[in-house]
């Protein structure tokens, strides 16, 4: 039986469930859905470069700083990369965090409806005070459909490696 993986929150383990995901494998497909309640799949993106930026919720400190840092980059890249910010936030609660953040290059999707995002990526905390939210990920899906970038960021309260999943990004899309 496999180890359960786990991140910390100030230290204190939380269990993550579904299926880690690897660099190199199929990007798993999921549902998720978006500020006008209408769903999005992954696999409708097929061609593109998507960064996928798992959070807690956007309305905390960490979430807020990482989303406006991935909008602010997201500005800077080629039109054939997307960054997706996914969390359990519900649709409304996403799209009043956008308007009052300035957030417009990023899209937030909700994964509330039926946590395939979670389960397929295996984000989603299982125990503790966060049990039914996302822990902290990035993974960079290729135009062709593998995960090019993988990380499970250990420590939730930390910000994730911003450079390392851009630039897996343009590598992705031959930038």
């Amino acid at each position: 039986m496999a180890e359960a993986r786990t991140v910390t929150l100030r230290g204190n383990p939380l269990t993550l469930g579904g299926n880690e995901v690897k660099v190199g494998q199929a990007a798993p497909d999921f549902t998720v859905i978006d500020n006008n309640l209408q769903p999005v799949r992954l696999s409708d993106a097929k061609g593109k470069v998507i960064i996928l930026s798992a959070v807690p919720s956007v309305d905390t400190p960490v979430c807020d700083k990482e989303t406006r840092r991935f909008n602010e980059e997201a500005a800077k890249l080629s039109a054939g990369i997307e960054v997706w910010t996914i969390s359990m936030d519900l649709p409304f609660a996403q799209k009043r965090w956008c308007g009052a953040a300035g957030v417009d290059r990023v899209k937030t999707l909700s994964d509330f409806r039926d946590r395939s995002f979670s389960q397929n990526y295996g984000v989603l905390i299982t125990d503790g005070p966060l049990a039914g939210v996302d822990a902290r990920a990035v993974f960079v899906v290729g135009k062709d459909g593998t995960i090019k970038h993988v990380e499970y960021v250990k420590e939730i309260a930390n910000e994730p490696d911003y450079e390392a999943a851009l630039k897996a990004a343009r590598e992705a899309a031959g930038a």
